[in-house]
């Protein structure tokens, strides 16, 4: 990958390869190339990650330590301009590949200073996408998609990333095709 590339990390944190969330992430992946952009994808629960260990070498090391998929992720991470990440909604929050991902990223994401961290990402850009069954507006009411919006938003904002695109697609379990204004939302996120 180049430097005079327009590259996006769109990374999947769903089991189901042909569920909602990953026809929303499908849906992104095809308007980045309509406007140019390589796109590499890559999905959680393809790669072989290891749980933290919390030994935090990675805050100076900046990548962690432990020799699995993490490595390659956050090469991927560091090269693109833009991240997409799709996770349906699990307790009102993202499933535990994702999590976990955001945990073996701590040093690739962030310095820690005597204060606040210090952000190693910045420049960069994302768009998280979920999926819920709950219906709207209780899927928001009760925090379901806001718990899961919230957490993906934490990592990236830590890491110094500026949003593009939030899209929640509440209700989901009774549709059987991604609804128009839904695929309008995420085709807007990238003029």
């Amino acid at each position: 990958m180049t430097a005079n590339k327009k590259l996006v990390l769109a990374i999947l944190g769903s089991p189901h390869r042909n569920g909602k969330t990953a026809s929303m992430m499908d849906i992104a992946i095809r308007r980045a190339e309509e406007k140019g952009y390589m796109v590499t994808g890559i999905n959680l629960y393809e790669k072989n990650i290891s749980f933290c260990i919390g030994c935090r070498n990675c805050i100076d090391t900046k990548v962690c330590t432990q020799n699995d998929d993490i490595q390659e992720i956050a090469s991927l991470l560091r090269e693109c301009q833009i991240v997409f990440l799709a996770a349906p909604v699990y307790w009102a929050n993202v499933p535990a590949p994702v999590k976990n991902l955001f945990d073996r990223l701590l040093g690739t994401a962030m310095e820690e200073t005597s204060t606040f961290p210090k952000p190693r990402l910045k420049g960069k850009k994302y768009m998280v996408l979920t999926s819920c069954n709950t219906p709207f507006p209780f899927s928001w009411i009760f925090g379901q998609s806001r718990g899961a919006i919230r957490n993906m938003d934490e990592f990236f904002k830590t890491a110094g990333m500026k949003p593009i695109g939030k899209v929640v697609y509440a209700g989901a379990s009774s549709k059987r095709e991604l609804p128009k204004h839904i695929v309008r939302k995420i085709e807007r996120c990238l003029k």
